[in-house]
């Protein structure tokens, strides 16, 4: 008998204003990546896209690409959960408070959560964007920040990558965030068939293959996702392998051994991955200093600090900055 390929779902929150036309445009989006996926490999993972609305005081899937039934395992939600954009002005909070509690639900659970443009103020409901980066619409963003002035909000940026939440601006952005996903789920060379197909261009960083860290957090250990969740709203800076076994609840051996099981790496591997991570976003769209950057993401040594992001990424900081920043380094000697 055959083996039953993974099947990942992607869900579509269909709220209140929500612009149908980028619900039904990633609907495709997905659709069409995952017959590109099936084309080219009988292993890929399928992709199940599926809608889902608030009926009578639930939120529900009102549109499955495969019925529950036909899926195997139990029905635990959708690994991705996305907030499309809206047209009109920005859902109420009171409207906004199921979605925000089921949203909640989700991402305790290991879903990763996204949002496009207007999309941010369901998302910020949720209080899961409180004191982390997110981005919205240029004309949205007073309106949000003024809701929610806990948001580190930077509307000049397109797409933020979080690990487990993604902001993206513009009505358009949609397509930024269906391809990034993609990316993630069937990687990059299914993304940018898609793209192509689509006539749309892929996000900047997928075109290279440093793409950014994606955390696994659809592994069910509820005390190691909860240490997940502490480190990227602290950005793993200052923890100890103590403090992240506090977190957890657990004695440290018991610990590390549950966090390699859940994550697939140690728990410095980990943080070294997330400094990383903002590490790139800061060489990308500023123009602050390599030693700059080892400080603010936690590094006292900046020599340590390069060695661990060329292992990682493959490239030292200063190359790195040359290849993807949006502006050269202006900084005279910053050979990385």
């Amino acid at each position: 008998m055959a083996a039953v390929r993974d099947s990942v779902e992607i869900g579509l929150v269909i709220y209140p204003g929500v612009q149908q036309a980028a619900v039904l445009g990633l609907t495709d989006l997905f659709m069409l990546a995952d017959q590109m996926a099936q084309a080219r490999s009988t292993q890929a993972p399928r992709l199940r896209i599926s809608h889902w609305q608030l009926q009578e005081d639930a939120v529900i899937r009102s549109f499955d690409s495969e019925p529950a039934s036909s899926v195997p395992g139990p029905d635990n939600g959708p690994a991705m959960a996305i907030l499309p954009p809206t047209l009109g002005q920005p859902i109420a909070r009171e409207a906004a408070a199921p979605y925000a509690e089921w949203l909640r639900a989700r991402h305790a659970a290991g879903a990763t959560l996204g949002s496009v443009c207007a999309g941010a103020f369901v998302l910020a409901e949720t209080g899961l964007l409180s004191s982390r980066v997110a981005t919205t619409h240029w004309a949205y963003s007073e309106a949000l920040a003024k809701r929610f002035p806990d948001i580190l909000l930077d509307a000049d940026r397109l797409v933020i990558d979080d690990g487990d939440i993604i902001t993206v601006g513009g009505y358009m952005a949609w397509t930024d965030l269906g391809l990034k996903l993609v990316d993630r789920v069937l990687g990059p060379a299914v993304m940018m068939a898609t793209a192509r197909f689509m006539l749309v261009d892929p996000p900047g960083r997928e075109q290279r293959f440093y793409s950014p860290f994606a955390p696994r957090l659809n592994h069910g250990d509820e005390a190691i996702l909860k240490v997940q969740h502490w480190l990227q709203a602290r950005g793993a800076r200052d923890v100890t392998l103590g403090s992240m076994a506090e977190q957890a609840g657990l004695e440290e051996r018991t610990f590390l051994r549950r966090f390699r099981n859940a994550t697939g790496l140690k728990p410095t591997e980990y943080c070294q991955h997330l400094r990383v991570g903002k590490a790139r976003d800061m060489l990308e769209m500023t123009t602050r200093s390599v030693d700059q950057i080892a400080w603010e993401v936690g590094y006292d040594d900046p020599g340590s600090f390069r060695k661990v992001f060329a292992r990682i990424t493959g490239l030292v900081p200063g190359d790195y900055r040359r290849r993807f920043g949006v502006e050269r380094a202006t900084q005279a000697g910053e050979e990385g």
